[in-house]
């Protein structure tokens, strides 16, 4: 615990060590520090506005984190995910009571481990990458995902749904984020083109499970005794954040 500030804080440790941000960005450190809730933050998760706006965890992680000069859009999606476990434990504890298929599990959220990635292919201080599709050979330019990205996505998923109730546009919207240059052509319209129009199923199934594979994040997956070997996903939302809420 660190003793120096007005308040009880720890040192959270990013799941990518800080490697794929921008060398002058505080999250190149690959720690964060990271405040205990307090009754401030309970106020936060009972917020209807920000719960009805579905940003209740932003606002919640966003003030706990005790470095202002850290941008939270920037945030990769793992290095968020291990921030909300953390601040799941420095406000309630390690255990995590749920139900999963009738039963109650208990899952002590501090032996959760980061998932085992190939960091061989990390460039230090650049999130960029490169990837050949098997099927057609067009190489892809890109990049995992920030806070910023998801936020954009989901804008644009929602504005889509207004014009057609039945679409479903989740996995092509996100490609389109991901992907930032095909066969080094990063113009936007062409990237949407190729998603839209090239991208063949096959390789867009084996370009998400690289993307999964190079991915820092926590692995946040319990393996009770009837379930599937592969485990089962731990259920997270406002609860997991406040255990009293009655949502």
């Amino acid at each position: 615990m660190d003793k120096t500030n007005k308040f009880p804080s720890e040192i959270v440790e990013l799941p990518s060590k800080g490697l794929l941000y921008a060398e002058d960005s505080p999250l190149s450190s690959g720690k964060i520090e990271m405040k205990y809730m307090t009754a401030k933050e309970e106020d936060i998760l009972t917020n209807q506005n920000y719960i009805e706006k579905g940003v209740v965890i932003d606002k919640l992680l966003q003030s706990l984190i005790v470095d202002k000069k850290i941008t939270y859009n920037d945030l990769l999606i793992g290095d968020k995910n291990a921030l909300l476990v953390a601040a799941r434990v420095l406000g309630y504890g390690k255990d995590y009571e749920f139900n999963w298929a009738g039963e109650k599990e208990n899952v002590d959220l501090t032996l959760l481990k980061e998932k085992d990635i190939d960091k061989s292919v990390l460039t230090n201080g650049k999130n960029e990458f490169k990837y050949t599709t098997s099927a057609t050979g067009d190489e892809l330019t890109f990049k995992l995902l920030t806070h910023g990205d998801e936020s954009k996505i989901q804008r644009e998923i929602l504005g889509l749904r207004k014009v057609n109730k039945e679409a479903s546009p989740e996995l092509s919207t996100r490609l389109k984020y991901i992907i930032t240059a095909v066969n080094g052509d990063a113009d936007t319209k062409t990237i949407r083109e190729f998603v839209d129009n090239r991208f063949l199923a096959r390789d867009s199934r084996e370009f998400r499970k690289h993307i999964e594979s190079i991915s820092p994040d926590v692995d946040l997956r319990f393996y009770p005794e009837d379930g599937p070997e592969e485990g089962v996903s731990i259920p997270i939302g406002v609860t997991f954040l406040w255990p009293d809420a009655a949502i």
